[in-house]
């Protein structure tokens, strides 16, 4: 059963990267992994749960690069900056731009409903509570935060990833993103 689910999220994933969640044909990607639909119906319901699963997926490799990326800062600060412009650049990578910032959310509706997006914006609320208890940022609601946060980051990268110059988007993106997270600092004198 398990094996069913790795086969068909791992040949899902390819027809829409390849093809959009729209031109996928389930037919041709149950067939490439040796199954039938009925395998898909009952691993996933429908098309529509095999995309979530696959959004899942693709979202939570997107949170351990965004926290890889944070990895080698010098501060806490910088580490969640950095994550949230690595998760932004990643809106330039094919797979990422059409599974999960066009199709995901055209056929799954509102991210902050996804359970992959609501772990990465635990991981935020996290960072926030250490800022502001280091008085790093300023005391503000950790929620409030967090998700104006995670927002800006998730709706910059549906900027670029739409654009139709994504790579002149991009730093416009970052640096709006930047300017937006340092209002949240503390303002030393």
């Amino acid at each position: 059963m398990e094996e069913n689910r790795v086969k068909l999220i791992g040949a899902a994933r390819r027809a829409f990267a390849a093809s959009g969640f729209a031109g996928a044909s389930m037919d041709d990607l149950t067939a490439e992994v040796g199954l039938t639909r009925g395998a898909l119906y009952h691993g996933f319901g429908d098309k529509k749960g095999l995309l979530a699963a696959v959004v899942a997926e693709v979202d939570s490799e997107m949170a351990e690069r965004a926290q890889h990326a944070g990895s080698g800062a010098a501060t806490d600060w910088e580490r969640l900056i950095a994550e949230g412009e690595a998760y932004i650049e990643m809106a330039l990578d094919p797979e990422v731009r059409r599974i999960v910032l066009l199709d995901g959310p055209a056929v799954l509706g509102d991210p902050a409903t996804w359970p992959s997006q609501n772990a990465c914006l635990d991981v935020t609320k996290q960072a926030v509570t250490r800022l502001i208890a280091d008085g790093i940022m300023q005391p503000v609601d950790v929620d409030a935060a967090s998700r104006l946060l995670s927002g800006a980051a998730f709706n910059a990268a549906l900027w670029v990833s739409a654009s139709d110059t994504p790579r002149t988007a991009l730093p416009k993106a970052i640096a709006a993103f930047r300017l937006m997270a340092e209002g949240f600092l503390v303002r030393r004198s």
